[in-house]
């Protein structure tokens, strides 16, 4: 089963910075610019950081060319 997370991105920022907003809600500051996938690269290497998976795990499913995205976590979680 795929967990989605929305995410709220601010490409070309001072700094990367993420904010948690509750269980499944980002906001993500990212330095990287809005072109070539560079930003959306770095919004999801920030939030898998702190979902403590790895980023080949998350995939944007939606708003790819938007600031407002949904991300799928994929694969099993892990029990225990």
């Amino acid at each position: 089963m795929e967990r989605l997370f929305r995410v709220k991105a601010h490409p070309a920022s001072r700094e990367n910075r993420l904010t948690r907003l509750g269980p499944d809600r980002f906001e993500v500051w990212v330095r990287a610019e809005a072109e070539r996938g560079l930003a959306n690269a770095s919004v999801v290497a920030l939030v898998a950081r702190e979902l403590n998976v790895e980023p080949k795990r998350l995939r944007i499913v939606k708003g790819a060319a938007s600031p407002a995205k949904i991300l799928a976590l994929l694969g099993k979680e892990p029990t225990g």
